[in-house]
């Protein structure tokens, strides 16, 4: 039995796509992929995704050089959402951060109980 995203559920096609340093475990970032984004990266053995904003393909790093190597994929128990666990070769974020989850929301803040 072969497993993959069931794309079908969201109405827009994209599945979460959680992306994680397969050496130090730090959540790099999310990101949505699609069809062909998903069969890009089985075929490239590099994260490609759907950019919502700018309504495009997105092959991570074309542009930084900060690719991301895939070492393995896992699939969650409903198909719904990818965690992809990569070599990356720079910062995941165009921040320049290595993590897209770089700040801290105070949790005392107004608004929280």
């Amino acid at each position: 039995m072969t497993l993959k995203p069931d794309f079908d559920k969201y109405p827009d096609g994209l599945v979460p796509t959680i992306v994680v340093d397969d050496k130090t475990e730090q959540v790099l970032m999310l990101a949505y992929m699609n069809a062909k984004s998903y069969q890009l990266s089985l075929t490239d053995k590099q994260t490609w995704f759907w950019s919502r904003s700018r309504q495009e393909l997105w092959h991570k790093g074309m542009t930084s050089g900060n690719t991301q190597d895939i070492v393995s994929m896992q699939i969650d128990c409903d198909e719904d959402t990818l965690l992809v666990r990569v070599n990356p070769a720079g910062p995941a974020c165009h921040t320049g951060h290595t993590s897209c989850f770089y700040r801290n929301i105070e949790l005392n803040s107004a608004g929280g109980k």
